[in-house]
């Protein structure tokens, strides 16, 4: 049985957004298996400077990333897409183990498999030092409530 994840490609603007969202919100979950399961079992990534291949090395990837970020709150919007291709922009706040807040701002490039899961995924990240009073994601830990700001309408 092959493993399916609609939206399916080619994306329009619609298919493009949810598939953006449910990756924003299976990402706000920070539960590494899950979130592996959207991904093809031989996917390629680059994050940052680090290259993974395989859902193993992004569940050992992401268990990592999600102890040294901690109250992580991501948000993402779609940039672009064509056919099994997605461009998307992103933002996300977290503290480190000395409650020093950040916000991390990147781009991603996503390549898709007929299935729906993602075979690539290329990820550019900057981390910027913030005040928690500059903090603007909010929400109780877990995905985004439908009616908080996506990035465009924080200014971001």
């Amino acid at each position: 049985m092959t493993e399916t994840r609609p939206p399916l490609p080619p994306f329009d603007a619609g298919s493009a957004a949810k598939k953006a969202r449910g990756a924003e919100d299976a990402w706000n979950t920070r539960d590494p298996e899950r979130v592996s399961l959207a991904y093809t079992p031989d996917s390629w990534w680059r994050n940052r400077s680090e290259f993974l291949v395989g859902r193993p090395a992004i569940v050992a990837f992401l268990t990592g990333k999600w102890e040294r970020e901690r109250e992580y709150r991501l948000i993402k919007e779609v940039w672009a897409f064509h056919e099994d291709r997605i461009a998307a922009r992103f933002a996300y706040e977290w503290h480190d183990a000395d409650g020093q807040w950040f916000r991390s701002h990147g781009n991603e490039q996503w390549e898709f498999a007929e299935s729906g899961l993602m075979r690539r995924r290329e990820a550019s990240i900057n981390d910027v030092a913030i005040a928690a009073s500059e903090r603007k994601f909010h929400w109780p830990q877990g995905p985004r409530p439908a009616d908080h700001p996506g990035l465009s309408e924080l200014g971001l």
